[in-house]
């Protein structure tokens, strides 16, 4: 680029580079908020589950039992132990949706309701 001054060719490095950085932060802010909201309906489907006499023993997919009642896209809601059992590992354990890749995070609670984590 003949005739292009230096320091704008700094700026605008400059200036792209601030823009990848506030998307990869914005991104992250808004997939912590996701997991967030992931999680207080999970806690809701939990409490439901417990008042309906669901056995929450066997760690059941919540988001594959409460279909209807889950609408938060690429994330589901599992019970799990805690701390963790290989029982917890099994794919047969784990919700339908995370095992054929149509969601890709999850919040698990205990049997008591409790977030164990969110993914």
């Amino acid at each position: 680029m003949r005739g292009t001054s230096p320091w704008l060719v700094a700026l605008i490095v400059i200036f792209i580079g601030f823009s990848f950085f506030m998307v990869l932060v914005t991104y992250g802010v808004l997939e912590k908020k996701a997991g967030q909201v992931a999680a207080q309906h999970c806690v809701e489907l939990c409490r439901i589950a417990h008042k309906e006499g669901v056995n929450l023993a066997p760690g059941p997919c919540l988001s594959d039992l409460y279909s209807a009642g889950w609408d938060v896209n690429d994330w589901v809601c599992d019970v799990a132990h805690h701390p963790r059992k290989p029982v917890d590992n099994l794919p047969k354990n784990q919700c339908s949706a995370f095992r054929e890749g149509k969601a890709h995070h999850f919040v698990e609670v205990d049997e008591n309701c409790n977030v164990i984590r969110i993914v």
